[in-house]
């Protein structure tokens, strides 16, 4: 991806979005070429080229009204949502089905935001104490450009749906707006958010008064660090400062407001607007004011990721990520010892060696948090991450906590570690580089047309044929991730000293070659190569 020269500043007038006709777009009629896609993170899309409208939203949701009652769930719907400017008219579109479908929704009061894991935490502290089954929407695209609108369903779980419920959900949505409008049940938004079964809900206070169960705040109140908490404008924007009140926090919290444009946002590396609290460039608001705290930490929109940011700099979230094994596993002693650590196969292998050092065991799974879910519910993890900013673990007494992504632990628990062990983040990092060695990570994008991403996705362990990458024999190589058997989507090749993954995207005309080397910036940049032209053959 090339550096955009806009890169790390604020955008110019002409970049911001039109809001009048972002709006307009989304009540238009949806392109016929643009049917529901459910990704990793559920459907996304913009207005703007027809991908995501009130059609689309009004299909979705009663797609979903019609998978509860398939699947028996009877339960109330916990529905959340980030700042997008897309976001309130499709939480508006999604009112009005469920409303006339008669299911019990929990809003947050007043207009509010809410946050993917205050969500997820809602649903399973609910389905902890009643006999009906809760499940949740999120109206978010999490850290996508401003013009972007999103929709996520999360059964009673908790957590990102399944494949074969997004299919099913999937499959309905399209059938209802293609053959079966009349289908779609429906009332104005005025008669819907009055009715009783539209019940609204302080998603603040219960989510902030359990934290002592995840996170040891007393500890970080007694420490006394000097704390930011960038929300990039999102949902975590309404918590912060209700959470620095309640546990006496020396805590600044900054970009809270929202803004539909985010105009304040500093661009990201290709020059395009996106709240990603993980990109250097989009932090760079919050870098420039890095030394005058001990500890700052940002949330994308919907606040399912972290960012670190130390006096040093904003942290590689791999290193966050191994980070955070070694301390959580060291200091929850009532963590069970057989529990274990789960990771994405596009993630450090710095956690694997970290967890080694532990002696726990690694979960490696395909892309995607669902696939933590069901380990962090029955104790088989107690930590899930992946090397996009996003984790979640247990509570002290290894109880499930969220089985969606929290960016809001994640930020916390670097506050913890500092209080607790007077070290930084990157410098606890650094302690894991003397032990386990020094990891070079990099990721890229290459452009690709969609007869080879298909090609990719159905590769085979023969068809990559070879037999050594970066001067090293290939000890693994695996088209299905090692902890559940499940299609990685792409290959992963695996040696002593490195590893690479390749798998398309879901959205773009692109695949991802993902690689680590624990030699040196050198090696790591012979085995991109030849992992680049190891695939390229493939298409041949």
């Amino acid at each position: 991806m090339n550096m955009s020269p806009l890169a790390g500043k604020t955008p110019p007038p002409s970049m911001l979005a039109d809001l009048n006709v972002l709006l307009e777009a989304y009540h238009g009629r949806p392109d016929p070429s643009q049917p529901v896609s459910f990704g990793t993170s559920g459907h996304r899309g913009t207005s703007i080229n027809g991908s995501f409208t009130e059609t689309h939203i009004w299909a979705i949701t009663q797609a979903v009204c019609d998978y509860r009652r398939q699947a028996g769930i009877q339960g109330p719907l916990f529905m959340g949502m980030d700042t997008h400017a897309l976001s309130v008219p499709a939480h508006r579109s999604a009112l009005e089905v469920l409303a006339a479908n008669d299911v019990e929704t929990y809003i947050h009061h007043d207009g509010q935001v809410t946050p993917t894991p205050v969500v997820s935490f809602s649903i399973l502290e609910f389905n902890g104490r009643h006999n009906a089954r809760a499940d949740g929407i999120v109206i978010t695209p999490s850290h996508n450009p401003p013009e972007d609108g999103g929709f996520k369903y999360n059964p009673p779980h908790g957590g990102p749906a399944g494949a074969e419920v997004t299919a099913w959900i999937e499959q309905r949505a399209n059938v209802l707006i293609q053959d079966k409008p009349a289908e779609i049940k429906k009332i104005p938004y005025e008669r819907a958010s009055r009715l009783s079964c539209v019940r609204a809900w302080d998603y603040i206070t219960p989510y902030l008064a359990a934290l002592p169960q995840v996170v040891d705040m007393d500890f970080i109140a007694h420490s006394g660090l000097r704390l930011c908490a960038d929300a990039l404008g999102g949902s975590a924007g309404p918590f912060w400062e209700p959470l620095a009140a309640m546990y006496k926090l020396q805590l600044n919290a900054v970009n809270t407001a929202r803004d539909r444009r985010f105009a304040f946002m500093t661009l990201d590396r290709d020059g395009k607007i996106r709240m990603d609290c993980s990109s250097p460039w989009a932090m760079a608001g919050l870098l420039a004011h890095k030394d005058k705290y001990d500890l700052c930490f940002g949330n994308d929109p919907d606040a399912d990721r972290h960012g670190i940011v130390t006096p040093a700099g904003l942290m590689n979230p791999n290193h966050y990520l191994a980070v955070c094994v070694d301390y959580l596993f060291t200091h929850r002693a009532d963590w069970k010892p057989e529990t274990g650590v789960g990771k994405t196969t596009v993630t450090s292998a710095m956690l694997d060696r970290t967890a080694a050092g532990l002696e726990r065991k690694v979960l490696e799974t395909p892309v995607g948090f669902k696939w933590f879910v069901e380990p962090l519910l029955s104790g088989i993890c107690a930590f899930g991450g992946e090397e996009s900013a996003g984790a979640s673990f247990l509570r002290m007494n290894g109880r499930p906590w969220s089985t969606d992504k929290d960016g809001i632990i994640l930020n916390l628990l670097a506050a913890e570690m500092t209080a607790k062990t007077g070290r930084t983040p990157d410098q606890l990092y650094a302690g894991l580089t003397e032990r386990y060695g020094m990891s070079y990570y990099e990721r890229q994008d290459v452009p690709a047309d969609k007869t080879q991403l298909q090609k990719l996705k159905k590769i085979t362990v023969a068809e990559l044929g070879a037999s050594s990458l970066a001067g090293d024999a290939i000890e693994d190589i695996f088209t299905r991730a090692p902890g559940n058997n499940e299609s990685i989507g792409g290959i992963k090749a695996c040696t002593r000293n490195g590893w690479f993954a390749a798998r398309p995207s879901g959205t773009e005309d692109i695949y991802k070659v993902y690689a680590e080397s624990f030699v040196s910036q050198e090696h790591l940049d012979i085995l991109m190569h030849e992992a680049e032209k190891l695939v390229q053959a493939t298409f041949a």
